[in-house]
């Protein structure tokens, strides 16, 4: 997705991407990704349009990154988040690691290092060459990691280099958190700022991890039911992008089946397949797919399936990004035709 050079002009000029979508019906499902890791390392803010190319730290890894993506073929999603003045330690790096545990999976599984500043690029190096199942000295580091498996971790994206409507509207949903959300959660919830992670026409947009739910269009008065979790779970439909354990079409299916199951089912064991698509050429959308959805309890008592089909329903014009003359494109929208529960 291309992105726009937001420094060019002032706010007071700028039609915000996000406003467009919203106002426009957008709906955000099927947008989340699909991801089997996360690597998310702590770098000081400013953050430039091109950090990835511009951070000295990181353009040393982007060739073992390329390598790592379009030669092994690993689903692995960047991120930088900024450091926290109580959370973080001067002269010190945080990382997390996030991994899917196994084929069916409710949540990614965590590690967090907190490393000098000098060892940033080694461990990094380590747990890429050891994704690519080459000679690592990742064993090395476990003198620097934390056990912090029960921290929520809320990541909102406030990169307002690479477009407005994040620094505008994702720091305002970041501060809300920051402030009064996670001194409430009694150490168990702990709240981020990030670079851009894809989506910023669906800002403010968050990361909710380890489940790894991706969540746009926020408004204030949906944080309760996200963050508590102690409502109706249609409250929070508008607002979700999918599930990374999961692709696109899955993605669609997966919302329906969570609409009906309510709160439960996010802590199901889930996998899912793509049973038939349209054929169509390289680069086009499908009008229809096939998909499967298999899911356990954690316990083991019960397990399923569900059958859906997913089909277009229409499109809607939004914007990719913020700018004072803005372009809009057409976005195909779909919906779940068919569901069913099979044993």
């Amino acid at each position: 997705m291309p992105t726009q050079h937001t420094h060019q002009f002032l706010i007071s000029d700028c039609r915000f991407c996000s406003l467009v979508s919203k106002a426009n019906g957008e709906d955000l499902i099927g947008t989340a990704g699909t991801y089997d890791y996360w690597l998310i390392v702590e770098v000081a803010q400013p953050w430039p349009q091109e950090i990835f190319q511009k951070n000295p730290t990181i353009k040393s890894l982007m060739g073992l990154f390329e390598e790592l993506i379009f030669k092994h073929g690993v689903k692995l999603k960047p991120m930088l988040i900024a450091p926290d003045g109580e959370y973080s330690y001067p002269g010190f790096t945080r990382l997390f690691y996030y991994y899917r545990p196994a084929k069916l999976f409710s949540q990614f599984e965590k590690q967090e290092f907190i490393v000098p500043e000098s060892e940033t690029v080694a461990l990094v190096t380590a747990i890429f060459k050891q994704l690519m199942h080459q000679p690592n000295d990742l064993s090395e580091f476990q003198q620097y990691q934390h056990k912090t498996s029960h921290i929520r971790e809320l990541m909102v994206c406030t990169h307002a280099q690479v477009d407005l409507a994040c620094g505008r509207f994702g720091t305002l949903i970041y501060r809300r958190l920051r402030k009064e959300y996670a001194p409430a959660s009694n150490g168990k919830l702990r709240i981020w700022q990030t670079t851009h992670f894809g989506g910023h026409q669906f800002a403010p947009t968050l990361v909710d991890l380890p489940q790894g739910h991706l969540w746009g269009h926020l408004e204030p008065d949906v944080l309760d039911l996200l963050v508590q979790r102690n409502g109706s779970v249609f409250g929070l439909r508008q607002y979700y992008r999918g599930w990374t354990g999961l692709s696109e079409f899955e993605q669609n299916a997966e919302r329906e089946i969570w609409m009906q199951s309510s709160w439960s089912w996010l802590d199901y064991l889930k996998a899912g397949k793509v049973l038939a698509m349209e054929n169509v050429a390289q680069g086009q959308d499908a009008d229809w797919a096939e998909v499967r959805i298999d899911f356990a309890v954690p316990d083991g008592s019960t397990s399923g399936a569900y059958e859906a089909r997913v089909e277009v329903c229409g499109d809607v014009m939004s914007a990719f990004n913020s700018a004072k003359e803005m372009e809009l494109e057409v976005v195909r929208q779909y919906h779940v035709s068919r569901l069913i529960k099979v044993e």
